[in-house]
């Protein structure tokens, strides 16, 4: 986990005892308002634009009233995005104390596909794991906050297209989530609550508390809920919403997570022992 900043010794957000939650997929800072942008600003998958910049600068603006963000489709430093590695822009640019990268499909200097995660606690621990699917490209970030059984585990995940390559990504999840209590997975994922819950393996791993499915996709006329941050039923949400049009097809999904007493308990401890042993 890079670091930009310094954290305090006893967080704000731990004695809040909540978290505000968002997943975004911002399409590597591509303005998207129309079927056809898909065809007309292609080349912006490959080449640099001149108010990509200024994008996420008005993204970092609304990024800042986060605690904890899952990211899809940045770029992680190519020729496209001028050199510049988007999440660790949007995390100086929202004032992030933390950020990691995770480096999906490396075309080299074109393109660097990344997942991203942005936090203003600092993880116990981070995992990355490569997504199996026809095409290798895919992964999800597994960050722990706390330690023992009542820590929090936050998973950001951007799934395939194709419905087997999901049924697959989902599968190997479902694994991972199965002995874990407190579990949070967001992102673009690809696919509906009712293709989710169809998935019998992934909802018995992760017994889903009931969110509201918002519609995120398209961005311009928002028809099918394909961004999610589902919960165990050991969380339960205090407010779910959609936040306006920020420049990618994708819509941002917010969430406010109040803590439950062990969980909070769990992540106050860790943050202690971190802090004690600096």
């Amino acid at each position: 986990m890079k670091g930009v900043g310094s954290s305090t010794t006893k967080s704000s957000l731990l004695e809040g005892g909540h978290l505000r939650l968002l997943t975004f997929n911002l399409q590597v800072g591509i303005q998207t308002s129309a079927y056809h942008h898909y065809l007309t600003r292609s080349w912006q998958h490959l080449l640099p634009h001149p108010r990509r910049q200024h994008r996420l600068d008005m993204m970092g603006e609304v990024l800042s009233q986060f605690d904890v963000v899952g990211l899809q489709e940045v770029d992680g430093g190519s020729f496209r995005s001028s050199r510049v590695n988007q999440v660790e822009y949007l995390a100086t640019r929202a004032a992030f104390p933390h950020h990691f990268q995770q480096l999906n499909r490396n075309l080299g200097r074109i393109a660097q596909h990344s997942n991203g995660l942005l936090s203003r606690l600092v993880p116990c621990k981070i995992e990355e794991h490569r997504l199996p699917g026809a095409m290798p490209g895919r992964g999800a970030i597994h960050a722990r906050f706390g330690d023992g059984p009542d820590a929090l585990h936050i998973f950001v995940a951007h799934l395939a297209l194709s419905h087997r390559g999901r049924v697959r990504q989902l599968n190997y999840l479902s694994e991972i989530i199965q002995p874990l209590r407190h579990v949070v997975v967001m992102g673009d994922l690809n696919c509906t609550p009712e293709q989710l819950h169809a998935h019998e393996r992934f909802c018995t791993s992760l017994p889903l508390h009931p969110v509201k499915p918002l519609l995120s996709y398209p961005s311009w006329q928002p028809r099918r809920a394909l961004d999610h941050i589902l919960l165990s039923q050991s969380l339960e949400a205090a407010e779910v919403r959609v936040l306006d049009h920020l420049f990618s097809d994708h819509l941002p999904i917010a969430l406010d997570l109040p803590l439950p007493a062990a969980c909070l308990l769990a992540l106050e401890t860790a943050n202690t022992k971190q802090n004690l042993s600096k």
